[in-house]
């Protein structure tokens, strides 16, 4: 049996990308996840995976992720997407982006407050979390999970995890403060009651909750936030998403950065092994269509994007497992000090 931990990138509705890759490392029964770490759609999709395993094992892993995506709006009516369906992601994209009502929605948020609404603000994703079975979620068996978001008040990191786990804790994670008003927890560390926003300002996610002595070595990252992009964004829309992204992808950065130096200091026999002597790291993405696709496949989760990203997701995890499973527990599979470079 190979053991492995997940750490499960937020990105919005492009998340449909991870639903695929775990639903095809289902299909694996000598792999197991020990632990899950995520942020916004990864936290989403942690909570399905874990509470589904807890209940019936990887079938029921795998019915919890696709009523998450059924209730996010994978499946539904498909009427008024069929004209979608003959289309390339990258051409759907361009269709959302340039429609009248995205561009209204995304001028409206830029210039309202998610505070102005008053007492008819809703957080749209609230009845999609309450439907989470949280003895399942937070239960102690299955895969350990690990959710993150941000404190307003002091910037620092929030990882939630067993009891503390939540419908605010994971709405806490997905919270876009241009889209939501923030969410309010208690934290027994500050004794008070603190304001947080999307984990992915501080961790997207946070990799050092998969530290521990009792967890694997392996690390397996799925990104969906494109690491480079080749095209100079050029409209309001597309320089917003670039700063997100390189936002989002910084903490990722700086834990990979540290992860580097680490093993490069032990190597060089400047250092002696530790918690991170032996963190073995992989990556499932597909870069070429997140590029290909744009901030109004990531806040509107059109039924057929969200199918093709699940099939994309798919496919990068087969490609991932024919070219990698036997590296599981020997070698990291990224070459880190490439990456830094």
């Amino acid at each position: 049996m190979k053991r492995i931990n997940l750490a499960l990138q937020g990105g919005g509705a492009h998340g449909a990308f991870t639903w695929g890759v775990l639903d095809r490392l289902l299909d694996e029964e000598d792999i197991e996840v020990a632990a899950i770490t995520g942020t916004s759609a990864g936290a989403l999709n942690g909570a399905a995976y874990k509470s589904g395993m807890v209940h019936s094992g990887r079938e029921g892993a795998r019915a919890r992720l696709d009523g998450l995506w059924k209730r996010m709006g994978a499946i539904g009516d498909m009427r008024f997407a069929n004209w979608f369906r003959g289309l390339e992601p990258a051409a759907i994209a361009q269709a959302m982006e340039y429609s009248v009502p995205f561009s209204i929605g995304d001028a409206w948020s830029r210039m309202v407050s998610p505070y102005a609404y008053g007492p008819f603000y809703s957080n749209p994703l609230k009845p999609v979390v309450d439907r989470f079975n949280f003895d399942e979620v937070c239960a102690d068996e299955g895969p350990r999970l690990f959710v993150c978001a941000t404190c307003v008040r002091s910037g620092k990191i929030r990882v939630f995890t067993g009891d503390e786990i939540s419908t605010d804790a994971i709405l806490a994670s997905a919270c876009l403060p241009t889209l939501f008003k923030a969410v309010e927890i208690f934290d027994p560390k500050t004794n008070r009651t603190e304001a947080y926003w999307d984990g992915g300002y501080t961790g997207n996610p946070a990799l050092y909750p998969l530290f521990n002595d009792d967890l694997p070595d392996d690390v397996v990252i799925v990104n969906i936030n494109p690491l480079e992009r080749d095209e100079v964004p050029i409209t309001p829309q597309q320089i917003q998403n670039r700063i997100n992204e390189i936002s989002f992808n910084s903490s990722l950065f700086r834990e990979l950065r540290a992860i580097s130096f680490v093993q490069r200091l032990l190597k060089e026999g400047k250092l002696t092994a530790g918690e991170m002597s032996r963190v073995l790291v992989h990556m499932i993405a597909d870069n070429e269509l997140m590029n290909s696709l744009s901030v109004a496949t990531k806040t509107v989760p059109n039924p057929v994007i969200l199918h093709k990203l699940k099939q994309a997701g798919r496919n990068a995890a087969d490609g991932f497992l024919a070219n990698h499973k036997k590296d599981l527990g020997q070698t990291s599979t990224i070459d880190l000090p490439a990456m830094f470079s």
